[in-house]
């Protein structure tokens, strides 16, 4: 059995989602030969030098169930695009690009965390490209710790308040983008989140585009088992 999971959000004010990670990885995960965390897995990342003991409570479940023999990947989100090396050894997982192209149940299969593909939305992709160049990402890890903060903070308000301005449509991903990446790629199967619009999507010519929900009144993950990938609830306890 392989899992899926994206879009935890997880932070200290919201410990009810934290608590059903934690009864996830002990109910399923501890369970399964690897897990696959599909970004914004922490609501907000500004260093592996200002973890918190709240974020190495969490490194350290997760190197609980890796000890067990879970392997554990972990992808970058738009939220936590920061995340290093640093919290990988804590945690005893292994960063992985996006995309990245897996076997699940037989099957070559995409996954990304999906923000790259809402490309009608034009200003996000732009501030993308920008904090994602490698000579920014070496500037904002060089800051000083209360300027990154201060930093994150107006990120997070200004997506918060664009997003909520924005059609629906241009929040989601783009049907062109979606084809050219699997194109590209040569798969069938498409799985990411983001979007927070869990779905199984049949794009004809027995392709499939699966959107992992994000965790707030429940949580959400993708069960893979020899022959199958099914999308499933998680309801908190």
């Amino acid at each position: 059995m392989i899992l899926l999971i994206s879009d935890l959000h997880l932070h200290e004010e919201r410990p009810d989602i934290t608590g059903a990670f934690l009864a996830f990885l002990e109910q399923h995960a501890k369970h399964a030969q690897a897990l696959y965390i599909l970004g914004d897995f922490f609501e907000v990342w500004i260093g592996d030098d200002a973890i918190t003991p709240f974020q190495r409570s969490i490194a350290q479940a997760l190197s609980d169930i890796a000890g067990g023999g879970t392997q554990i990947y972990l992808m970058h989100g738009n939220r936590d695009f920061l995340l290093g090396q640093d919290f990988c050894q804590l945690a005893d997982c292994e960063l992985i690009t996006d995309p990245s192209v897996v076997k699940l149940a037989g099957e070559q299969v995409l996954l990304m965390h999906g923000d790259s593909l809402c490309t009608s939305d034009r200003s996000y992709i732009r501030l993308r490209r920008v904090l994602r160049n490698p000579l920014m990402l070496f500037i904002l890890r060089h800051l000083p710790l209360r300027m990154r903060q201060r930093l994150a903070g107006d990120l997070r308000q200004k997506s918060t308040n664009s997003t909520r301005m924005k059609a629906m449509d241009i929040t989601d991903v783009n049907a062109k983008a979606v084809s050219k990446i699997m194109s590209q790629h040569q798969v069938r199967t498409l799985i990411h989140g983001h979007t927070h619009r869990p779905a199984v999507h049949n794009l004809g010519n027995e392709k499939q585009r699966i959107v992992l929900g994000d965790w707030d009144s429940q949580g959400w993950f993708i069960q893979v088992s020899r022959h199958t990938i099914e999308l499933k609830p998680l309801p908190f306890v």
